[in-house]
């Protein structure tokens, strides 16, 4: 499933570009002000590189302090922003994502990825946004795009669309209990990357039995597990933390590998679209999609 040689530095491709994207990212969802600054500091300084952010998290801005005040060189740094919202003309729209841009890292600067945040905003507002997006990467305020929350039928539909495809991410709850497997699969099939938010299940699982058995197998925590489970999936999870010692927790994932039976047993543990915490995709379109 993996080689063991996997590190905190390991990173995937992205298609159709020479940028690549770290293997483990830190997510800042519910993370404000300045409990977001504190938390990205000591996800930079226990090895992180790839943070995460959005429009809807509205801490786009402490990103771009925590990137100042972190002393680390922009480009050793990965950061993902995205919009969920169409702002009903292509301009406003890029507009909009411009302006992510310079809250993240100045009126010069740029982001590593943006992406679509969410399929729900109907046919015309997909194809408005990945417009923008599209503009933003020709430009290179954005060094890649792709989605997030996008079922099979929405990446097959940009066809009809977009000038830039496949997109280089889509970015879904993944874990053991929300495997999400047929989008995943056709994600690997045209060589997206399956990136995980809410790997760590948003600690819902903390008490279940066969979690905590392999964990101890391990003597490793019940959080770490889920993470290099999401690594050896080749996934990139996203965990979120403000507490300084599971930040460090949760990068530690490096001296220990999961064996063939264990992945197995966590993938029985998939309760499909039923598993999802926040959201599980639709592959197929509605008509009134």
């Amino acid at each position: 499933m993996t080689s063991p040689k996997l590190t905190i530095t390991s990173t995937l491709p992205l298609p159709n570009t020479p940028v690549t994207i770290p293997r483990l990212g830190f997510g800042v969802f519910e993370s404000p002000g300045t409990q977001c600054v504190s938390s990205i500091l000591a996800a930079l300084s226990a090895g992180y590189r790839h943070i995460d952010t959005a429009q809807f998290y509205e801490n786009e801005t402490e990103v771009g302090l925590a990137i100042q005040q972190s002393g680390l060189p922009r480009s050793s740094l990965f950061i993902t922003t995205k919009i969920d919202i169409a702002q009903g003309t292509v301009e406003k729209t890029y507009q909009s994502c411009l302006e992510s841009v310079r809250k993240i890292d100045g009126e010069r600067g740029y982001v590593d990825l943006f992406l679509v945040h969410t399929a729900d905003v109907g046919r015309e507002g997909r194809r408005e946004i990945w417009a923008a997006l599209e503009r933003l990467y020709e430009e290179g305020k954005a060094r890649a795009i792709g989605v997030s929350n996008y079922g099979v039928g929405h990446v097959e539909e940009m066809k009809g669309y977009a000038r830039v495809w496949p997109p280089m991410v889509n970015q879904n709850e993944l874990h053991p209990w929300c495997q999400q497997r047929e989008i995943v699969a056709y994600c690997q099939k045209h060589g997206i990357v399956n990136q995980a938010y809410s790997p760590l299940a948003k600690n819902t699982k903390a008490d279940d039995p066969t979690l905590n058995k392999i964990a101890g197998n391990n003597n490793v925590a019940t959080t770490q597990v889920l993470i290099r489970y999401a690594l050896q999936k080749g996934w990139t999870p996203l965990p979120k933390s403000v507490t300084p010692e599971r930040i460090v927790q949760n990068a530690d994932v490096y001296g220990f590998e999961l064996t063939t039976e264990e992945m197995d047993i966590l993938d029985g543990l998939d309760q499909g679209a039923s598993g999802a915490l926040l959201e599980a995709v639709s592959n197929e379109l509605e008509e009134d999609d």
